[in-house]
């Protein structure tokens, strides 16, 4: 079930918010270190926004090259003969070569952007690091540790993104409504023909259900969505 992924993954996600929450309250009377790490996280923020945008942008410049591509071919290809259809071809094919070296212009927009966060966000970790080599054993054993949880959130970030992709919206929006209610567990597992999240026994049948993809099972109890396997 990829819910039951999503689970696990939001769990990892979880956790390691936390644990950066918990490092963030012992160094937050530092107020150098304060302005440093607030420094490094906007400029994580603005690299991973730019990423984005350039990733829709190399998206989009490749289907519109494409579709130019095509109709260039079929211009070309000695296919159409009539007058009237080479003419409204024509114009086709140069309407889509302008609107392609808009967005080739774009691409190279959020390229130079996504660059320029990238070498802002360096900067931000050098002076970071310069600041850690001034800190104490005990902070730097912390911003070590926050170092490895940042980057496993970011990587866990990208593997929630493709791991809910996949899921019906309505069916998330449940799962995400019940997360919100209980304590960030949606999706229990059924051990020892109980609900693992409550304790609940659930019958025979509301196993076997829970078995099936065909639907989404609940426990009866706490309303959690059952994962057998």
């Amino acid at each position: 079930m990829g819910l039951y992924r999503l689970q696990q993954v939001d769990r990892q996600m979880d956790r390691a918010q936390s644990q950066l929450e918990a490092i963030r309250k012992t160094l937050e009377n530092d107020a150098e270190l304060r302005a440093a790490l607030a420094g490094v996280e906007a400029a994580q923020t603005e690299q991973q926004h730019a990423k984005h945008v350039l990733q829709l942008a190399e998206a989009e410049a490749q289907a519109q090259q494409i579709k130019f591509q095509q109709a260039e071919s079929r211009l070309y290809g000695g296919q159409v003969h009539n007058p009237k259809e080479l003419q409204d071809l024509q114009n086709d094919v140069a309407s889509l070569k302008r609107h392609l070296a808009t967005l080739e212009e774009r691409e190279l927009e959020a390229m130079s952007k996504a660059e320029s966060a990238e070498s802002q966000l360096g900067q931000a970790q050098a002076e970071l690091e310069n600041l850690q080599s001034r800190l104490g054993s005990q902070h730097q054993q912390l911003l070590s540790e926050q170092s490895v949880l940042t980057k496993d959130l970011e990587r866990l970030r990208e593997e929630r993104e493709a791991t809910a992709n996949p899921v019906d919206h309505s069916i998330l929006e449940q799962y995400e409504s019940l997360r919100a209610k209980r304590r960030g567990i949606a999706v229990a597992e059924v051990n020892d023909n109980a609900c693992s999240a409550c304790g609940t026994t659930l019958t025979a049948a509301i196993q076997q259900n829970a078995r099936s993809t065909a639907r989404l099972v609940n426990c009866p109890s706490c309303g959690r969505i059952l994962y057998a396997a």
